[in-house]
């Protein structure tokens, strides 16, 4: 018996139930997982002005202060100001930055094998199906340079 009051109920707490995993796979390496994608896509852009990076995950430039805020303190990052336009700051991945995303890539692999053991054969068209929706919906890949095939643009 379905006691999900909606169909993507599941999917929902299946997504907040993987981000505890990731948050306790994350856990030893001392940051959370919204910190990991940031540093995940400055290791794609290079030097990246915040508020490109802000841009590209759909948040404020106040919240994405706030999020570099405490990778600079730990010192993944550094700010300065853009020579180009003294009005915005260019953030960009310290060698302890660029380090530490071996050990997020090592995370989220082992995420990925849990799930797979989890769905056995249906893992393929599973994350297949996860890209599908994140393009459809209009998601983007932070630091992402191309647009993907087929994705659409929300409304």
């Amino acid at each position: 018996m379905q006691d999900d009051q909606c169909q993507f109920h599941g999917l929902l707490h299946s997504a907040d139930l993987v981000e505890t995993e990731l948050r306790r796979k994350l856990a030893p390496l001392g940051i959370q997982p919204r910190q990991a994608r940031i540093l995940e896509a400055m290791g794609r852009t290079g030097a990246i002005s915040q508020a490109e990076l802000a841009t590209a995950f759909g948040v404020t430039s106040a919240s994405m202060s706030t999020m570099t805020d405490r990778l600079l303190a730990a010192g993944y990052i550094t700010r300065t100001i853009d020579p180009a336009s003294r009005r915005q700051n260019v953030l960009e991945l310290t060698e302890k930055g660029r380090t530490l995303l071996a050990g997020i890539g090592e995370a989220w692999s082992e995420v990925d094998e849990i799930l797979r053991e989890i769905l056995g054969e249906d893992a393929v068209p599973f994350f297949e199906f996860s890209r599908r929706l994140r393009d459809r919906l209009g998601g983007t890949i932070p630091g992402s340079r191309t647009p993907r095939p087929g994705a659409s643009k929300p409304d």
